[in-house]
């Protein structure tokens, strides 16, 4: 089985931005004095990174005969055809194409996605919808990991 293992770290960008708050913080502490300014901006930095740590720590790994993708662990044998979906259609399943009962695995900074169909009859899931910056090669790692002697559908890119 192709094993896949991707975390969905916050872009570069945000922990500028969180360094640049915590020095806002300690900046508008300066009139209480030296002591509070470096008590704050250290205060505010360690909460901005325990913020965009836990933010970005979500994963999508393939273990053993399971597809674990954040919080939510599903058996192979109940996913269908996985689809890599460009910016444009994922950002058209993300708003009027979405299903209310989809579970989605979303990251507003990845502009690319797999869409994981669920055919497992009890479960009421239609789909996943899963952030990704490689949706071809989840989607194929997906379908090249058969659950139970099973083949596994093509993969599809998603069609305009």
């Amino acid at each position: 089985m192709q094993q896949y293992d991707e975390r969905l770290h916050v872009p570069r960008s945000w922990w500028l931005l969180g360094l640049l708050s915590s020095a806002l913080v300690g900046v508008t502490l300066l009139p209480l004095g030296v002591i509070p300014l470096l008590a704050g901006t250290a205060a505010a930095a360690a909460a901005a990174a325990a913020a965009l740590s836990s933010y970005g720590s979500a994963r999508i790994r393939l273990v053993g005969d399971a597809l674990v993708a954040g919080s939510a662990r599903l058996p192979l044998s109940a996913l269908g055809e996985a689809r890599a979906l460009d910016a444009d259609e994922a950002r058209a399943w993300r708003t009027h194409r979405a299903d209310a009962r989809a579970h989605l695995l979303l990251r507003g900074y990845i502009p690319t996605a797999v869409r994981v169909e669920v055919t497992d009859p009890q479960d009421p899931t239609p789909y996943l919808y899963l952030s990704t910056r490689h949706p071809l090669r989840l989607a194929r790692a997906l379908s090249a990991a058969p659950a139970d002697g099973a083949v596994r559908p093509e993969v599809r890119e998603a069609e305009r």
